[in-house]
């Protein structure tokens, strides 16, 4: 879609490039950006322009530019045991091979949708965002929190995500996956991830179903009652055309026992 309203654009090399003035978004894939009138935007900055390097291996885990793009991601192997989680959750997001290769983490997690496949595996993985404030400070948040609604995040104006940072703990973990959507090739109503770590303990992330991501946290895999009772007990659950509250409360807690059961054989 052409932006109509933009009269100008800057490439953005170094932070004090991303300082907005009036009416200047940021723009890192654009697949969002230029899928509907931003009848309020008059200029663009450039993320990918900032030369930020899309994954980086530490023994502390692995950080995740903002400005990665899904395929970039999806394409990843590593030393992980999670590491095909990457690809998996990228396959639910609703979206082309050419939407892949331009989209970024950063914009699927920013933008906070319910369904973001991104903030899917993020939250899942205990992912820590690092973002960038308006007043030249950073802050840390985790991204389980960082998304507050279907479309909403606890993002200030001004605020820039520079990347996300994934624990070596989490990544060492077994996980499994399981989606649900009413159509074979429509937006997931419900994403259920589950992992065991080297420790034992377990975590549950639902997401799609909730408008926010619900975390579930165990010392040990817990029993097929408990996890029940705490996936029903979830609050966020909504209606839209793509699913009632009630049917993604349902298919969420048939999709958990299902990994209880895949995690603990």
């Amino acid at each position: 879609m052409d932006l109509h309203t933009v009269t100008s654009y800057r490439a953005a090399h170094t932070r004090a490039d991303l300082a907005l003035a009036p009416g200047e978004r940021i723009l890192g894939g654009g697949t969002w950006l230029y899928s509907e009138p931003q009848v309020d935007t008059t200029g663009l900055v450039d993320l990918t322009t900032m030369g930020w390097p899309a994954l980086e291996e530490s023994a502390a885990g692995l950080r995740i530019a903002a400005t990665c793009t899904i395929a970039e991601l999806a394409a990843y192997r590593g030393p992980w045991r999670a590491a095909p989680l990457f690809h998996t959750s990228a396959s639910a997001l609703l979206a082309s091979f050419k939407v892949w290769n331009v989209a970024t983490v950063g914009g699927n997690i920013c933008r906070g949708f319910a369904a973001a496949a991104m903030v899917s595996l993020c939250s899942a993985l205990d992912g820590v965002a690092e973002v960038w404030t308006a007043d030249g400070g950073t802050r840390r948040i985790a991204v389980e929190h960082l998304a507050t609604g279907n479309g909403t995040t606890s993002l200030a104006e001004g605020e820039v995500l520079r990347a996300v940072d994934l624990p070596a703990h989490a990544l060492h973990a077994r996980t499994a996956f399981r989606k649900i959507a009413l159509a074979e090739l429509g937006r997931s109503g419900a994403v259920v991830i589950g992992r065991v770590d080297d420790d034992g303990a377990a975590v549950f992330g639902i997401t799609a179903a909730t408008l926010r991501p619900g975390i579930l946290r165990y010392p040990r895999l817990p029993d097929a009652a408990t996890l029940r009772a705490d996936v029903d007990a979830l609050d966020g659950y909504y209606t839209d055309p793509l699913g009632t509250a009630d049917w993604r409360r349902a298919v969420s807690a048939t999709l958990a026992e299902e990994i209880r059961e895949e995690l603990g054989a």
